[in-house]
């Protein structure tokens, strides 16, 4: 007997238990109406047959503890055709503007009560999209190694679920859209958001003398987990990898500016940490346009621990990077967010 026979069914898995959780939530039966009202026929969602399924899910770097549910799921979903039939609505929205910037689908969160299925949804609507995209990433020349390691984000993002919730999921499923919509894509160590200049990092950039100003294209900066640590040499390679990429697969797009919207760009970093470490030499890449006046000192946290809500007291100090943003915090300091650019 496989694990999988071992296991037996998710428990609290089914399409009923998601539907009825969706209804139950004012904020997500607003979603389902707009769903639904859209004029465009959504067709039929083409999910992989369960026996190809995870191969698919590999492909695109999905926990490997994560596939037999997957698989348990994806039966119950196709057993049901109202939640089919709003997998079909979501994928065609997904795919409606695809490469379009800034007019991507954004699916939100779904509460707890929605169950297994509810966490993984949104799983589904990628992969049901995912013909769409490679078609699109071919269209556009995209090499076959940038386009799987740039999807293989949707398992990076299920890993960072894992580890603060303890099972499959996707925190932040608008996120993983952006790679699923062409927007953005990994190259080396960083990743590139097709974007525009807003206003006040824009005004900043035109002041320079002559450059790009609000609502001209721009890179967004991204700096993702797992992925070692953020050396110059990383950094400048990814960099290089970028100039070519846009400048080949986007040409339309002139790309000049860089900018990047992270607590990595935080000054107070510099109080903190060595001048000569990765993130203070990442920092001196920007010219830095303006800091967050309201403090989010969850997302350092979250993003050096783990978890955003751990409790100060108990976060450890083993490296120059958890004493930084564990000694500030505990001298009663806070985090903000920086916002900066530099010259491609």
């Amino acid at each position: 007997m496989d694990r999988a026979e071992r296991a037996g069914p998710v428990p609290g898995g089914g399409a009923m238990v998601l539907l009825k959780a969706l209804r139950a939530d004012a904020r997500l039966t607003e979603w389902l109406r707009d769903l639904e009202s859209e004029e465009d026929a959504p067709g039929e969602a083409v999910l992989p047959h369960a026996d190809e399924l995870p191969d698919v899910l590999l492909d695109l770097s999905v926990p490997h503890e994560d596939i037999n549910d997957l698989v348990t799921l994806r039966s119950r979903l196709a057993q049901d055709d109202e939640a089919m039939a709003l997998l079909a609505r979501c994928a065609a929205r997904f795919v409606r503007d695809m490469g379009e910037i800034g007019k991507g689908w954004e699916p939100p969160s779904f509460p707890e009560s929605a169950g297994p299925l509810g966490r993984l949804f949104h799983v589904y609507v990628f992969v049901a999209a995912l013909p769409h995209v490679r078609a699109y990433h071919r269209g556009r020349g995209v090499p076959e190694d940038v386009s799987r390691r740039t999807l293989a984000d949707l398992g990076r993002q299920m890993a960072v679920h894992r580890r603060r919730r303890g099972t499959g999921g996707l925190l932040f499923p608008w996120w993983t859209a952006l790679y699923f919509h062409g927007e953005l894509f990994q190259l080396g160590r960083l990743q590139y958001q097709r974007a525009r200049l807003g206003q006040r990092t824009g005004e900043a950039v035109a002041a320079s003398g002559g450059r790009p100003g609000p609502g001209d294209p721009c890179l967004s900066v991204h700096i993702p987990d797992f992925r070692g640590p953020l050396t110059p040499s990383a950094c400048e390679r990814s960099l290089a990898l970028a100039r070519a990429f846009f400048a080949e697969h986007f040409p339309e797009e002139p790309y000049e500016i860089a900018v990047c919207h992270s607590w990595l760009l935080d000054p107070q970093l510099r109080h903190h940490l060595p001048a000569d470490s990765n993130i203070i030499r990442f920092q001196d890449r920007f010219e830095l346009t303006h800091q967050e006046t309201t403090p989010d000192d969850g997302v350092p946290v979250g993003f050096v621990f783990g978890d955003p809500e751990l409790p100060v007291a108990d976060l450890p100090r083993r490296s120059s990077v958890e004493r930084a943003v564990v000694d500030h915090l505990r001298a009663g300091g806070h985090w903000y967010g920086g916002h900066g650019w530099f010259v491609l």
